[in-house]
């Protein structure tokens, strides 16, 4: 699956790869991103024009807080994990870039200690669990988020640490 064929998805992907992106947007991006969800109730993620985007609600790994996050996600239909509920994918994959900074984006933690969650997707509450995919699972998984969008190819050129990738699937 590649990712939409939006007029200027090219400059936004070769924008999206440089060092300046990675400062600025892990500040400006979640910020708009949950304004515009909380004002359209749900339906609509502004980052999501240029990829497919979910709403995550996790547990803080050490508050036990709520925590939520706007994310960039990569839906799979009923071919990957998962059985279907209802319409729509029954799994996404997350792909913990963090816009190709040094660190692991703290979500990502958090669904290692709470792998149930739940994600908003297009305006449905959807319950989910998440697995951290490794090895093959892994590597399959990686090379079709860089098919659907190859700047994460830059994140982890830029990065010393192995970005995480999570399976999400409907409870």
């Amino acid at each position: 699956m590649a990712a939409r064929r939006v007029p200027g998805v090219r400059l936004v992907q070769k924008v999206s790869s440089t060092p300046m992106f990675a400062r600025i947007a892990p500040h400006l991006i979640p910020a708009l991103d949950r304004v515009v969800h909380r004002l359209t109730r749900g339906k609509v993620l502004l980052s999501a024009q240029m990829l497919p985007g979910i709403i995550l609600t996790v547990r803080g790994a050490r508050s036990g807080v709520e925590r939520r996050t706007p994310l960039a996600c990569m839906p799979e239909d009923s071919g990957g994990a998962g059985t279907t509920q209802s319409a729509g994918p029954v799994s996404w994959i997350l792909i913990g870039s963090n816009f190709g900074r040094q660190d692991h984006p703290a979500w990502t933690a958090n669904l290692r200690a709470h792998p149930d969650a739940e994600i908003s997707w297009k305006g449905e509450d959807i319950a989910v669990t998440a697995h951290l995919l490794d090895g093959d699972e892994r590597a399959a998984a990686w090379k079709a988020a860089v098919a659907f969008w190859p700047p994460y190819v830059t994140y982890q050129e830029r990065v010393d640490r192995e970005i995480r990738l999570f399976r999400i699937v409907r409870r």
